[in-house]
């Protein structure tokens, strides 16, 4: 193993293991549950494109068999790491919300604090078991929902403060998500949705998301893992720490990465297109992406207030814009001397998706 490492030092490539490893080639997996069980949490800021960023890490990407996993609950939708939308698997749900949501909280606080919004006790305990009997009769409520039954009990709550007290009864382990409707979010009763779990000690907690992190996201750095955890330095310092010796740090171009013992390397073939959806992992996974894009181009990917755009990856370098809700193909190259019928088998792999 140690002669293995010695020779990622000098020929390393590391965009080709992070797509064999965050399953963007050559995938694994046939179900999306899998898929978020093996990745331990996945951005799922856009409704609509988390599924296909779940689905194209599978074998045979269906729409469908995403609504089935996400409305049995094996994957769940919530508030939690950096206290942004995530999907996470059934199984780790408990134990991330032990470990993550006390800094999401902190960080909520803060958005609530620079704009103005103060929430007492009363009113959160009181909307918050408003909520949770809504969503208990309804099995699957909407914010609509929430919003007509708060007026019922005279309470009238503008949308901004009330997806603050959302987000206070995911952290609580109160709300999940409901069953998956097409353009709107749902949300359920937690305790009717996720099995109860046996509760397991912090540092076992942060070993297994730390070895879930830098399995399907290598190579990867220390900062990476801190922007995307969310947790603070020393935390993931420990994490790194209790992964022992199946984690490696390497030198490339300067830069300490990690690669565990499983660090998957065959199955590249060069000359492949990704259609990406927005706030994906391949990019949101990292703090530093010039890895996967180039800097001249990061505006056309990502702006600096957060917003990601749907990308376009040629053997995993970002090379192009694609717009997904369009009824033909519809791309943008700004690298290489690229056109629409050079990605599109990739177009028809997702038009094939949403329709299976």
């Amino acid at each position: 193993m140690a002669r293995s490492f010695r020779r990622f030092n000098s020929s390393m490539n590391p965009v080709s293991i992070r797509l064999l490893n965050q399953q963007l080639v050559a995938p694994q997996y046939a179900d999306p549950a899998e898929v978020v069980a093996y990745m331990g949490a996945m951005q799922a800021q856009e409704y609509r494109m988390m599924r296909w960023a779940v689905a194209m890490r599978t074998r045979k990407p269906s729409a469908t068999a995403f609504k089935r996993a996400f409305d049995s609950g094996q994957i769940i939708r919530l508030h939690l790491m950096r206290g942004t939308w995530q999907l996470v698997p059934a199984d780790d749900y408990w134990m991330l919300l032990d470990l993550c949501a006390p800094k999401a909280i902190a960080v909520t606080k803060g958005w609530m604090s620079s704009n103005k919004i103060t929430i007492f006790d009363d009113e959160l305990m009181r909307v918050r078991d408003i909520l949770a009997l809504t969503a208990a009769d309804m099995g699957s409520a909407t914010k609509d929902d929430f919003v007509r039954a708060l007026a019922q009990k005279g309470l009238q709550i503008d949308d901004h403060r009330l997806s603050y007290h959302i987000r206070m009864a995911e952290f609580s382990g109160t709300l999940c998500s409901g069953d998956l409707l097409p353009a709107k979010a749902t949300y359920a009763l937690a305790a009717n949705k996720v099995k109860p779990a046996m509760k397991i000690d912090r540092d076992e907690a942060l070993m297994r998301l730390t070895r879930k992190y830098f399995q399907s996201r290598q190579p990867a750095t220390l900062q990476d893992f801190v922007w995307w955890s969310g947790l603070n330095v020393s935390d993931c310092r420990r994490g790194i720490a209790l992964v022992g010796d199946s984690i490696n740090a390497v030198k490339w171009k300067g830069r300490e990465f990690y690669l565990t013992d499983d660090c998957r390397t065959r199955g590249f073939r060069r000359g492949k297109f990704l259609l990406i959806p927005p706030y994906d992992e391949y990019l949101i996974s990292y703090k530093s992406r010039d890895v996967v894009l180039p800097p001249e181009h990061r505006h056309r990917a990502h702006n600096n207030s957060g917003i990601f755009q749907p990308i376009i990856a040629h053997d995993g370098t970002i090379c192009g814009n694609w717009a997904p809700f369009k009824d033909e193909c519809k791309m943008e190259f700004f690298a290489k001397n690229f056109c629409a019928d050079d990605a599109k088998h990739a177009w028809q792999a997702y038009i094939s998706f949403l329709k299976h």
